[in-house]
């Protein structure tokens, strides 16, 4: 199995700029953000995930919807970016760690909202199978599961988006309870079955 791009590729592009993707800057990332923050089903959430943090961006507005929140990358420089983005994570509530996915998935920890933004199609459909599978065992009953990826074609992708999201889809246990898709994205939102006819019934 291999777990994702290598991280030397990574490692390269925030060698080059701690923001590689402009990511705050560009509108695409801005509009992305605000509408995946505008999706999520509650006001506040006890502890949140995000793997592949990147420099920490989405991190800061996750972390102001979390008590909690563990942001993690495979690339120590994205790591660096990220600190040196959030000086004060501690006081926010945010923990960055250096972790490799899928192996390295914090399986100890329970989570009540885990977000994969513009990560999960550099897994190959076996590592992105056993992290989505960490993901549900992870997931507290009142739990979120948000994937989030850019649509269009782009050279260092190894799954394709449709593909990443229909995975997810067929998780058992967990029911679509959102799915937004323009021309530039694909957002969806999972929760636990329970959960979700609970809120219907």
């Amino acid at each position: 199995m291999r777990d994702a791009q290598p991280l030397a590729h990574f490692e390269t592009l925030y060698a080059a700029s701690d923001d590689p993707w402009d990511v705050r800057g560009a509108w695409y990332e801005q509009r992305k953000r605000g509408i995946l923050l505008a999706s999520l089903g509650k006001p506040r959430y006890r502890s949140a995930f995000e793997p592949g943090c990147g420099n920490g961006e989405m991190s800061i507005a996750l972390a102001a919807r979390c008590e909690r929140l563990l942001a993690c990358d495979g690339a120590a420089s994205a790591l660096e970016a990220a600190r040196r983005r959030v000086p004060d994570a501690a006081s926010r509530g945010i923990r960055f760690e250096a972790r490799r996915l899928p192996t390295d998935w914090p399986r100890a920890e329970t989570f009540d909202l885990i977000v994969l933004s513009e990560l999960a199609y550099y897994f190959d459909e076996a590592a992105l199978a056993a992290m989505l599978a960490s993901a549900t065992a992870n997931l507290a009953p009142d739990g979120e599961l948000v994937l989030c990826h850019y649509l269009h074609d782009f050279d260092d992708r190894i799954t394709p988006t449709m593909t990443v999201h229909a995975l997810a889809d067929a998780l058992p246990g967990l029911r679509r309870a959102l799915h937004h898709r323009d021309e530039a994205f694909v957002l969806d939102v999972w929760r636990p079955v329970a959960s979700s006819e609970g809120e219907h019934a």
